[in-house]
């Protein structure tokens, strides 16, 4: 049965409603950073009088953004391959295995995701600290101390998200490579690592967002030649005057390895977020 010719009606007025709401900052930045500066602190225009792509060459030198973005590269790529390795292997291990305190174990990674972040700032300082004055280890202002901290926030969600997954694939795969000879490890690592692929690429992506735009923590947890984009982006702002023309082209620039990233794997990032939906 067709649908009515006013919910025809109602939907389009409703989706172009919603693509001029997410549509029009987006057009907003595009044309600010492409504005001369003075342009951009006077009169507001949709189009700009004078098109000039200097800000985009100056982005790199008002502060040193490409130091940023190495950053943020590391300690995001990092994050994510560390959370996605020892997710899997503590989701297949919940999947596949009943054991003592597993539901509390569960029940545990899950309810971490109900408390704000901000409640963790203070005590991962204070560990931070305290291990660096008595083991030497600088975690304090370093890339590995923001790894660390990220894990805190991408694993128990990843963790979660992969047991659904793997609670989806059928256990005869597993027996039937225990039948061909396949230890656990190597069950894990050549059926079920490969029929959990959409899951394991939405986690990635999970876990590449979550520390690539965080600030909060970056902000404290790195000093000068550690700081992550989302830090770095604070630096257009200075005592005298605001770049809001370079804040805008950073902006977009920083934006799309994450942007590119979606569109590459959104089909499997679909497939990852549902498949442990319907069981």
């Amino acid at each position: 049965m067709a649908p009515p010719a006013s919910f025809k009606w109602s939907r389009r007025v409703f989706l172009l409603l919603l693509s001029a709401f997410v549509l029009t900052p987006l057009f907003v930045m595009i044309s600010s950073s492409m504005k001369p500066l003075q342009d951009v602190q006077g009169a507001f225009s949709w189009i700009p009088s004078s098109f000039t792509l200097q800000p985009y060459v100056d982005i790199w030198t008002t502060v040193p953004l490409g130091d940023y973005f190495v950053n943020s590269l590391i300690v995001s790529v990092s994050a994510t391959a560390l959370s996605v390795v020892i997710a899997i292997f503590a989701a297949y291990a919940v999947s596949r295995y009943r054991f003592r305190g597993r539901k509390l174990f569960t029940v545990t990674v899950l309810s971490t995701q109900m408390f704000p972040g901000i409640l963790f700032l203070l005590p991962l300082f204070l560990i931070f600290v305290n291990i660096g004055n008595s083991t030497g280890i600088a975690l304090l202002g370093s890339r590995g101390g923001l790894i660390l901290t990220y894990l805190t926030f991408s694993l128990p969600f990843s963790i979660w998200m992969l047991v659904g997954y793997f609670d989806s694939i059928p256990r005869d795969l597993d027996e039937a490579a225990a039948v061909d000879g396949c230890g656990p490890l190597r069950t894990l690592l050549k059926i079920v690592v490969p029929a959990a692929v959409p899951g394991i690429v939405a986690v990635s992506v999970y876990a590449f967002m979550t520390a690539w735009g965080e600030v909060l923590f970056a902000s404290v947890m790195t000093n000068q030649t550690t700081r992550t984009l989302a830090v770095g982006l604070q630096g257009y702002a200075t005592q005298n005057n605001v770049y809001w023309n370079q804040v805008m082209a950073a902006s977009l620039v920083v934006s799309i390895p994450v942007v590119a990233g979606f569109l590459l794997l959104q089909r499997y990032l679909v497939a990852g977020l549902t498949a442990g939906a319907v069981k």
